[in-house]
């Protein structure tokens, strides 16, 4: 009914070959003068922004038939839930703070990133915080819930992700490939001239790491490097015999933008020898559209289980006063991913509002 983003392959060859008998004899009715047939489903239509107020936004499609989101709320002090049976519902689903930030010590500042999974029949959600008397001193944390339904049970502290160095890390997402868990994030590396870079290990269980970890990528490009030298927020697809796996760089203002790096799913994931970066941006800001700084993305699908979405967060204009982390206004939005004839994805341009997309985000 559906599936993970992280965790199917190819469609099988029976399947396809079943939708090509179909297809067939879809055309050959239509050809018959007479014969009545059913239109070609049209693309869903979603409403933008889906959500208000909500960045770097995590869309899981669970097997319980549910789509849950969580994203950052605009105050960095709580971890937010919400759970729809269609995306569109999601803009007007209710909002339940599921945990909160503590008054003192870690976890107490910077609540950032928030990414909910299901592993091994229990939930985790990964999140970025700091203690609350040293908000930049951020770190990767983890929570966990037996409990089947995430908004009930507890929610269990499970502590820091512990990495190789004691330094500014954030954004953690985990996938699957065959049979081995990785953990992907964004640190600051000792000597490096950067903000972040990416960096990739294998795992022990949802919390602690195992074996080496590699650097996967560094800013490089000028794109890359506007306003601070960031490669952030990573988000693996599998999809056509790869790994894709996007990533966010630069300020986040409207020069934040998306970038992606590729690897054959033959490949050792653990060799960055084997991982190409795209040397230009692949989703980024548009006049026309008037959508700006999209990036943080993560993947799901369509209601139909099969149709790939992007999701992903930008500002209505351009022009920001201040800090543009104290601008509330990333809004959380969707739009259907394309795929090239060579089997990458086509990301298209960052969809125009809709008349529908107006839904203020409930405050909690």
């Amino acid at each position: 009914m559906s599936r993970d983003h992280d965790l199917p392959e190819t469609p099988g060859r029976r399947l396809l070959l079943k939708g090509a008998v179909a297809a067939g004899a879809l055309t050959a009715a239509s050809a018959i003068p007479g014969v009545a047939h059913a239109a070609p489903p049209k693309p869903a239509s979603y409403a933008n922004p889906l959500v208000q107020q909500r960045a770097d936004p995590h869309i899981h499609r669970h097997t319980d038939g549910f789509y849950y989101f969580t994203a950052t709320a605009p105050e960095y002090d709580r971890i937010v839930l919400r759970r729809s049976r269609t995306l569109n519902g999601l803009s007007t689903a209710d909002e339940s703070v599921i945990w909160r930030a503590h008054p003192t010590g870690d976890m107490g500042a910077h609540i950032w990133a928030p990414e909910l999974h299901r592993i091994g029949g229990k939930w985790y959600i990964y999140f970025a915080a700091a203690p609350a008397e040293d908000v930049w001193r951020i770190r990767i944390w983890v929570l966990e819930n037996a409990n089947p339904n995430p908004f009930k049970g507890t929610w269990v502290e499970r502590g820091q992700v512990k990495t190789a160095w004691e330094t500014f890390s954030l954004d953690a997402t985990t996938f699957t490939h065959r049979g081995t868990r990785y953990l992907c994030w964004a640190q600051h590396e000792p000597g490096m001239d950067n903000n972040t870079g990416l960096f990739l290990s294998e795992m022990a269980n949802p919390w602690t790491l195992t074996g080496p970890q590699v650097r996967l990528s560094t800013p490089e490009f000028d794109w890359e490097c506007v306003g601070f030298k960031v490669n952030e927020g990573p988000y693996a697809l599998k999809r056509n015999g790869r790994i894709f796996l996007t990533y966010s760089a630069s300020a986040t203002d409207h020069h934040y933008c998306v970038g992606m790096l590729t690897v054959d799913a033959d490949a050792n994931l653990m060799d960055p020898a084997g991982w190409s970066k795209s040397p230009t941006p692949v989703f980024t800001s548009n006049d026309t559209t008037k959508q700006y700084g999209p990036g943080h993305n993560c993947f799901t699908v369509a209601e139909d289980g099969r149709s790939d979405v992007l999701v992903y967060h930008a500002r209505q204009y351009k022009e920001i006063v201040g800090d543009p982390l104290n601008d509330p206004n990333r809004h959380t939005r969707i739009q259907r991913l394309g795929w090239n004839p060579d089997g990458t994805p086509d990301f298209g341009i960052p969809v125009a509002d809709t008349a529908a997309g107006t839904t203020a985000a409930t405050g909690q």
